[in-house]
């Protein structure tokens, strides 16, 4: 009896972990054009003081090269993460074939999830689209919002609104409502919120705009709050302008968009902390500018040579990228992989 006593409660013990290793949430954090390099500037900024980043519980790393070029575009790239399949440069949500495929979302909405996407950019715009359009240009953006408007995503933050009023006129809120969102123009309407159903905010007519402040991790926050449900959640939320400061070149206006980012990745990682079942992953779609920290002098007997920051392109660049992982499942996530791989592991990982 005693035998089986403990091989009940070695079973029982078994079973219990398995249960706590079960991934409810996911808040995929997507820093558009962010690479090592800018995650070392931040770090290098901040004195070398511990960020974020540091706290991870484990590190992977993607390659993002798309289906038909070695430096992919945000298009590509954001399928890839969302759907778990490769594609052309500039498609969404479609094999190089025009085939649609599932996204993140698609999965969860499956398994009777809510979803959200939020971004500093306008919703439309290539990496938040990717969760939930099927289209092959990333430039037909009436088309994009037709399906935003059509799509099955709960919760959606960022800019856009003058595409919907080009694409529905005078009718643009009226129709949001039809399709079941309420539509919010306003941060403090936003926090107000407390009913249930369907979220449009749309903040700006476009962008939200450079050095947004704490805007990205207040709109994390909230979506947090209006995503919670006892079927779980899978939210996105991008740091989209961290690739227009590498397109530009301007390492001073990066680091502010870094730390934009990096306040919404502490909201989530405090989140999961909280909410046993959370799993926080953060990376980037490809990297921006081909920035480098480089020493001011080559003579290395020196104490301080002191550095500068240099870019090599105004475009995107080839290197793989850093995956940051906090809370349940972090360990799940492992390696050198396709960002492809990294889509498909997330699918997996709620398709239970």
């Amino acid at each position: 009896m005693r035998k089986i006593y403990t091989t009940l409660v070695s079973l029982l013990v078994v079973l219990s972990s398995v249960t706590a290793q079960e991934v409810k949430n996911i808040i995929f954090l997507i820093g558009d054009g962010m690479g090592i390099a800018s995650v070392s500037m931040m770090q290098l900024e901040g004195n070398y003081e511990p960020t974020i980043f540091d706290q991870a519980e484990n590190i992977a790393l993607q390659k993002t090269y798309s289906a038909d070029n070695r430096v992919t575009d945000s298009a590509a790239s954001g399928t890839a993460l969302a759907t778990g399949h490769k594609t052309n440069n500039t498609y969404l949500g479609v094999l190089a074939d025009g085939t649609p495929v599932s996204s993140l979302m698609d999965v969860a909405k499956g398994r009777g999830m809510t979803t959200g996407v939020i971004a500093t950019t306008y919703l439309q715009h290539a990496t938040p689209a990717a969760f939930y359009a099927h289209i092959a240009s990333r430039h037909d953006y009436l088309n994009i919002s037709k399906q935003l408007a059509e799509s099955s995503i709960d919760v959606a933050i960022g800019g856009g609104m003058s595409f919907f009023k080009e694409l529905y006129g005078d009718n643009a809120v009226t129709t949001l409502q039809e399709h079941n969102f309420d539509v919010i123009t306003s941060m403090d309407a936003l926090k107000q919120h407390r009913e249930g159903g369907r979220i449009m905010a749309l903040l700006a007519d476009k962008e939200i705009g450079a050095n947004s402040g704490s805007y990205l991790a207040e709109a994390t926050r909230d979506a947090l709050r209006l995503l919670e449900n006892e079927e779980g959640f899978v939210l996105m939320v991008e740091g989209s302008l961290i690739d227009g400061m590498g397109h530009a070149n301007d390492a001073k206006a990066q680091q502010l968009e870094m730390q934009g980012f990096m306040g919404a990745i502490e909201v989530a990682v405090a989140y999961a902390k909280s909410n046993p079942g959370t799993l926080v992953v953060v990376t980037g779609d490809h990297e921006t500018g081909g920035l480098s920290i480089v020493s001011c002098d080559s003579d290395f007997c020196l104490s301080e040579q002191g550095v500068e920051y240099r870019w090599t392109t105004k475009g995107h660049s080839g290197v793989m990228l850093p995956i940051y992982l906090y809370g349940t499942g972090a360990e799940k996530i492992n390696g050198i992989m396709e960002n492809a791989e990294l889509g498909q592991k997330l699918k997996e990982l709620i398709a239970r």
